[in-house]
């Protein structure tokens, strides 16, 4: 297979969670620009809009589509709109997801505090959410007899870290849940329809932001400090350290890749602090 053969994606059809987020509005960008047809799924119909409208106006195909991914009528609602749009759906990125405050612990609230509703929203926006788009556009690759699904997990799921319990479990369950459908979808479904996972390590995003540095002057707060000391590299991801690795994830050449996450942190995952 030539080289441009392994990586062509041009003409699938990609469903995109948390589409208007940071990390996979970027993702929706970079697929768009290699010729995928993207919907940019999020709870923020407007939010997802400008998104999409975006990439149309870079000579994309986008279109924007409201769910709320714990809501599986919703889920179904949105697919019934990608289909009438597109006639298939080729790639899922569950990327919808998030950590908050109110699963967090800190000073003023220790972990015997930790309100159930705040753990129960994050656990559930993580892996119930990845959980039920799975259903949902699983099928649809069932009954295509091909697809992809690409799940993003987290370095939390590698090495738990300090303060979030609920998103660092949630995590890991979605890291779990990847192999599992791979599994179960190679066995019971087809033989074409993979699954895989990222791991990203830390980003700067609007939902830890608050973690990671000072809200007056953006500056890094004692975690943001060490999280930089024990990444290799020396600073946080950007969206586009991500991109590279979708793509060859989603790529013809990496057709016997299945149920593995891949971490992409700059080498936080292998220091040891020494």
């Amino acid at each position: 297979m030539a080289t441009d053969e392994l990586f062509d994606i041009k003409g699938k059809v990609a469903a995109i969670t948390g589409g208007a987020g940071v990390l996979c509005s970027t993702m929706a960008e970079a697929l768009a620009k290699r010729g995928v047809k993207v919907a940019i799924m999020d709870i923020r119909e407007e939010a997802a809009e400008t998104v999409a409208a975006k990439i149309r106006g870079q000579g994309g195909d986008a279109i924007a589509v409201q769910a709320d991914v714990l809501n599986k009528a919703s889920v179904e609602a949105a697919a019934q709109k990608i289909m009438a749009k597109y006639g298939r759906v080729d790639i899922l990125i569950n990327g919808a997801g998030g950590n908050s405050p109110r699963a967090t612990t800190s000073p003023e609230t220790s972990f015997f505090d930790l309100p159930i509703e705040g753990v129960r929203w994050v656990f559930e926006l993580n892996f119930l959410g990845t959980f039920i788009c799975s259903q949902v556009f699983g099928k649809i690759m069932a009954d295509q007899g091909e697809g992809n699904i690409v799940n993003i997990s987290s370095m939390t799921a590698i090495r738990p870290l300090t303060k979030v319990p609920a998103y660092g479990s949630a995590k890991a369950a979605v890291s779990g849940f990847t192999q599992w459908l791979a599994v179960h979808l190679s066995q019971n479904c087809s033989t074409k329809i993979r699954v895989n996972a990222i791991a990203p390590g830390f980003f700067l995003t609007e939902q830890n932001r608050f973690l990671l540095t000072q809200e007056v002057d953006g500056s890094l707060t004692p975690r943001g400090k060490a999280i930089i000391q024990h990444t290799p590299m020396g600073r946080f991801g950007e969206p586009e350290d991500l991109i590279s690795t979708l793509l060859w994830l989603l790529a013809p050449g990496s057709d016997f890749v299945h149920g593995i996450v891949v971490p992409v942190d700059g080498g936080f995952s292998a220091f040891g602090g020494v």
